[in-house]
């Protein structure tokens, strides 16, 4: 039995690294990252790259800080497919929280799709409890190139950081 250790740090994800995350999403998925990346900058929102030695992301997030008042609340949370399980999920929510209380939160907030049960034990494992479920949409792309819209429900979860 072999076993690898994974070195990894967090730091903010920029414009350069898109390229690189081809594995979170579609073209038009990115794009909207892009956009978010913006918001980067007028202090609205945090977004996160977790890399290994490389420096090539291998798990992504973001914690908005305008959905509610006094509270981050973590969103397109993705990780490579192939390295799932492997503890960088939790690294990334983790590294996500300390963003948060860096700024004096003490809530943190996330919306799970009901059809994720396995990122939703990761949640609750990593203390986050469950107090809604509401309805969420968003365009994606399909593979002919079309865009369509993707509807969903989501159990939404808090933890508090204090």
């Amino acid at each position: 039995m072999f076993s690898v250790e994974l070195r990894l740090s967090a730091r903010d994800l920029v414009p350069a690294d898109l390229a690189s995350c081809g594995w979170s999403g579609s073209e038009h998925h990115l794009a909207g990252v892009a956009k978010q990346l913006a918001r980067v900058r007028l202090g609205e929102v945090d977004y996160l790259a977790v890399c290994p030695v490389t420096d090539i992301p291998v798990a992504k997030g973001g914690v908005d800080y305008l959905v509610k008042r006094g509270v981050g609340t973590l969103w397109q949370l993705a990780v490579h497919p192939a390295l799932q399980s492997c503890g960088i999920g939790t690294f990334l929510v983790g590294a996500a929280e300390q963003r948060i209380r860096a700024r004096g939160l003490r809530h943190a907030e996330l919306g799970v799709e009901e059809s994720n049960p396995r990122a939703r034990v990761l949640y609750e494992r990593l203390g986050y409890a469950a107090y809604d479920r509401q309805p969420d949409a968003w365009d994606e792309q399909a593979p002919d190139g079309s865009v369509r819209r993707y509807e969903t429900m989501c159990t939404l979860m808090r933890k508090d950081l204090s």
